[in-house]
């Protein structure tokens, strides 16, 4: 396949300004606006960041635009305003992003800007004579968002939102003849936006540029991926660990999974075919999210942090004892799993298990605890537990840990000092 057939396939591709075969055939400076309002990219993003990989990989310039001069007036939502940034926290944020972009891309080069460069210096009358007599009101206030607040009782819209469009539009026309970009790549929830460049650069220069739009990717309840949603999984490891990275990927539902690996991964589309023909025979083993979770994770962390979280992942959920574990993934597992601590006197007479599950969470009472002992749902070290007064010995904790398990999800390491 060609590159376009493969990103059509991959369904990578919702919106094109023209057809995808055709803007593709040629190779094109492609550049994508990236938001500062966050020192960190989360999984929404990095969807279109690995199309942008993918464009790369295929020969393509690659720009990056943040939008430093954009993010201190920021874009329009739904409902209410956005929080305007000052440029300390817009610098702050751009350092780290470019960190962010550098590991994803891998060897793919790219050309990272910011557009304060040029929208801090536009004066207000060259702006509305070159740029705003492009634009109708009658068509601005036709846009989704823009529509929805006008017609939305108590909302309004300020000037400062209503220029967004026109903002974005120049940051085309600029990057168009600073660095010869002709194809813009965004998320399809900003197709109007990207339209606005293609449009005033065709009006003023009679120039022919491109714009691509990319499905919003969604969890298994709709809702996008995204911090203005909640549920944002970001790279930075420190606000969402390698571990629980992994975790999101391996923890998702069937519905949906063979679109991520199609999105996510490079794994060609055949063995994705492959893959999800095994998967369908045997679902329990869970063998699509795991090599989803694999491959993402070593994309954003690296192949070793990687190891540790599957190998740490198969400890507190699997069937690798602890014992077996590296010194690393064993540090994953203890960091990321509750624990409760017992000393050799607690366990010389034996501690009750009943308290142990108290103090780490899986039981909110003593007698919670007893029950669920006694429905068969609390197992030691692997072993089914049936007697509520249990005790924990010494010679239950190999190498001085034990694991305890409720269900399927719920894990207390016991680690003995």
């Amino acid at each position: 396949m060609n590159l376009a057939e493969e990103l059509k396939a991959r369904g990578l591709i919702e919106l094109s300004s023209t057809a995808p075969e055709q803007i593709l055939s040629a190779p094109r400076t492609a550049y994508l606006g990236i938001d500062p309002t966050a020192d960190s990219i989360q999984v929404g993003n990095l969807a279109v960041v690995l199309l942008m990989k993918r464009l790369g990989d295929a020969g393509n310039k690659l720009v990056f635009v943040v939008g430093g001069g954009t993010g201190m007036i920021g874009d329009p939502k739904e409902k209410g305003e956005r929080s305007m940034l000052d440029e300390k926290t817009v610098a702050k944020n751009t350092r780290a992003l470019e960190k962010q972009l550098k590991s994803v891309l891998g060897k793919a080069s790219f050309k990272m800007v910011d557009n304060a460069e040029w929208l801090s210096k536009v004066k207000l009358l060259p702006f509305l004579r070159d740029v705003g007599k492009h634009f109708t009101v009658n068509d601005l206030v036709k846009r989704d968002i823009i529509k929805k607040r006008l017609d939305t009782p108590d909302e309004s819209i300020s000037y400062t939102e209503f220029t967004y469009a026109l903002l974005q539009g120049l940051d085309y026309l600029t990057l168009n003849e600073k660095y010869g970009v002709d194809l813009q790549v965004g998320g399809s929830d900003q197709w109007t936006n990207i339209l606005s460049g293609v449009d005033l650069i065709r009006k003023r220069t009679g120039k022919q540029v491109y714009a691509l739009g990319m499905p919003l990717v969604t969890d298994a309840a709709g809702k996008k991926f995204g911090k203005s949603e909640g549920n944002a999984i970001w790279l930075d490891p420190k606000k969402t660990s390698p571990f629980r990275f992994y975790q999101f990927w391996i923890n998702l539902p069937d519905a949906g999974i063979e679109n991520y690996l199609k999105v996510y991964t490079f794994l060609p589309l055949n063995e994705i075919g492959v893959l999800m023909e095994l998967h369908k025979r045997n679902p329990g083993e869970r063998q699509a999210q795991e090599t989803l979770a694999r491959l993402v994770t070593e994309i954003v962390h690296g192949p070793a942090a990687t190891a540790q979280a599957a190998a740490a992942t198969d400890a507190l959920f699997g069937a690798t004892p602890f014992h077996e574990l590296s010194r690393e993934a064993l540090q994953v597992a203890l960091y990321e799993a509750p624990s409760v601590t017992l000393t050799k006197k607690d366990v010389a007479d034996g501690s009750p298990l009943a308290d142990a599950l108290v103090a780490g969470g899986l039981a909110s009472s003593k007698s919670d605890a007893r029950r669920l002992i006694q429905g068969k749902g609390i197992t030691l070290s692997g072993q089914t537990i049936t007697d509520p007064d249990q005790k924990i010995y010494n010679g239950d904790l190999s190498k001085g840990y034990a694991l305890v398990r409720k269900g399927k999800q719920g894990v207390l390491v016991l680690v003995l000092k």
